[in-house]
């Protein structure tokens, strides 16, 4: 079965645009819910609602961030699992003396980062709750 006779639309209308013409006209469809450009255009030329999509710029300025702080506490892992791991591959004290110092170097810098995300979050909270 054919789509003219599912809807009963028989009548074609041909439209000439120019390129910026069609760019807009693309663009609002690729940012509205509608997934034929054929349907758009008819709501549009009808005067039906056209549903968009809207982007909330803080929201995606805030999952930035997170993201930015997700990578940093995942690089703060593997710094500790591999200080970990040499831990376990040490066989003598003054090797174990050395790790120990390399160690409360490596805890002072992860506490550092800890304390700088807090404050970036707390800041992130309040432009949030704004």
């Amino acid at each position: 079965m054919t789509e003219e006779k599912k809807t009963g639309r028989t009548r074609i209308i041909g439209l000439r645009l120019t390129t910026e013409e069609y760019g807009a006209v693309e663009k609002n469809w690729k940012n509205s819910t509608i997934r034929r450009l054929s349907e758009f255009v008819r709501r549009i030329l009808f005067g039906k609602a056209v549903t968009t999509y809207s982007r909330n710029q803080s929201l995606d300025d805030l999952v930035a961030e997170l993201v930015q702080l997700r990578k940093e506490l995942n690089a703060i892992g593997v710094n500790i699992n591999q200080a970990v791991h040499r831990l376990h591959t040490l066989d003598y004290v003054p090797q174990m003396t050395s790790w120990i110092e390399a160690f409360e170097h490596d805890r002072d810098s992860l506490f550092a980062r800890v304390e700088e995300i807090k404050i970036r979050i707390n800041l992130i909270s309040d432009q949030w709750l704004q």
